[in-house]
């Protein structure tokens, strides 16, 4: 699977490559990896030794540090963390972050392991990376991925403040940290309220939203199937049902689906599969074991947001939906992008939509290096600047500030609110850029995906 997820990435890479005229021997450059560092570590648990196989694969030293994240999973290998690798730096190039990139993983079933274990496995893999140059913030800094938690980068990132003290940028040695220890309001969510952008984005464009057949722009009551209720695709639905008034009619998880045409009740659902570790007997629609049938559902918008190339040749023919956002890594295979692609489904590709997360750890980095939270120096006196002008207001007219607006336009900037500006903005001018290559009168490239790459 994972050979077949690298050459997907690196098929889709070359499509466009060969496209442009890239002087000889570039376009292997730009698309392998420049180093990827194996480590095996042995940890005493329960009286045994244990092996454990880690991997750091560097796509792109163009800038530095390294960016990307980790991911604890039992079935990861090295083509695997590769192909993720060389995704991020997509990513990161496309919105201009001042990155490197690199993926890491750990060959490992965090679920199954009790706390204090998972603890001692993971500060011996920092070790491992710490000793050989890929821990640092100015080098190499992770971020959590599939497996992996705030808690995680925290651990991740005591163990190198232990081994170099002497360094005063040492919290930024990751991101997604928990906001006690170094983290940026905003970081938890920042994938799934990037996917929310994105569609937000595509909408906007009116053009863009009829060549995937819809009438208008509007998102209210847009039918929306979603795979996967972790992280990612739990915030995109939280978000597009509460903010945006679409109808989650679908969730699949990793033991069957749950329905209800009417929109499903997400925070009911989540709270449920938090309990439960699955969808199977939530009360708020109907279960179905077979959750892969479910990507076929009818609906206006479909979510991959769990693993990759869920959509292959075999069910590519079988969707239904108009539109399909890629919230995983390469949710779509590479034949199944042609085969969706000639039936007119419109897909907005991984390396724009699921990117919330580096760009929300960019301004974690940020943070951390110039050791200020955002928005401290400035909403005081945004507060009071908003406080003259309603006063002023008030003079001017001869009327009341209304005292339904007062809450919003009195409070003053906070990090959070800094930080969802930022990643809207980023989220929405990057697509720009995408609708102009798309739409160029020239002749505009054939897809979203190769507008991006």
């Amino acid at each position: 699977m994972s050979g077949a997820f690298l050459a997907d990435v690196n098929a889709m890479f070359s499509d466009v490559a060969a496209s442009i005229d890239l002087p000889a021997g570039l376009e292997e450059k730009i698309r392998v990896c420049n180093t990827t560092y194996v480590t095996r570590f042995g940890v005493r648990l329960r009286g045994e030794m244990y092996t454990f196989t880690g991997w750091r694969a560097v796509h792109s030293t163009q800038n530095s540090p390294a960016k990307g994240g980790i991911r604890f999973t039992p079935d990861v290998d090295q083509e695997e963390v590769e192909a993720l690798a060389a995704l991020m730096t997509y990513k990161c190039v496309q919105f201009g972050l001042p990155f490197g990139v690199s993926k890491g993983a750990l060959k490992i079933d965090p679920w199954k392991r009790e706390e204090h274990e998972l603890e001692k496995i993971t500060r011996r893999f920092a070790q491992e990376l710490i000793r050989h140059g890929f821990l640092n913030s100015g080098m190499n800094v992770p971020a959590p991925d599939m497996g992996t938690t705030e808690l995680t980068m925290m651990w991740i990132a005591d163990e190198y403040r232990r081994q170099r003290p002497e360094d005063i940028n040492g919290l930024a040695c990751v991101t997604g940290k928990p906001l006690g220890g170094g983290g940026i309001e905003g970081r938890t969510e920042a994938t799934g309220r990037g996917v929310e952008y994105a569609i937000q984005a595509f909408f906007e464009m009116v053009e863009d939203a009829r060549k995937a057949g819809f009438q208008g722009n509007d998102l209210k009551d847009r039918s929306v199937v979603v795979q996967g209720l972790g992280n990612v695709g739990y915030h995109a639905a939280k978000f597009l049902s509460e903010e945006d008034e679409c109808r989650i009619v679908s969730v699949i998880e990793h033991d069957g689906v749950v329905r209800n045409r009417n929109g499903l009740n997400i925070e009911e659902l989540k709270r449920h599969v938090t309990a439960h570790g699955g969808v199977r007997g939530y009360g708020g629609g109907s279960y179905s074991a077979d959750g892969a049938g479910a990507l076929e559902d009818e609906c206006d918008i479909l979510v991959p947001a769990a693993m990759e190339r869920v959509i292959r040749s075999g069910n590519a023919p079988r969707l239904r939906a108009r539109l399909v956002v890629e919230a995983a890594n390469e949710p779509v295979s590479h034949e199944a992008d042609r085969i969706l692609r000639e039936r007119g489904v419109v897909l907005v590709p991984d390396l724009f939509a699921n990117a919330g997360g580096v760009v929300v750890s960019y301004f974690e980095w940020v943070k951390n290096l110039t050791h200020i939270p955002f928005g401290l120096m400035e909403r005081r006196y945004d507060e009071k600047g908003h406080r003259t002008l309603a006063r002023s207001l008030e003079k001017m007219t001869g009327k009341p500030f209304p005292k339904e607006l007062e809450i919003e336009f009195f409070h003053g900037r906070t990090e959070i609110d800094l930080v969802r500006s930022g990643l809207e903005d980023m989220m929405w001018s990057t697509y720009a850029e995408l609708w102009r290559s798309w739409n160029e009168p020239a002749g505009g490239t054939r897809d979203l995906r190769t507008a991006g790459y």
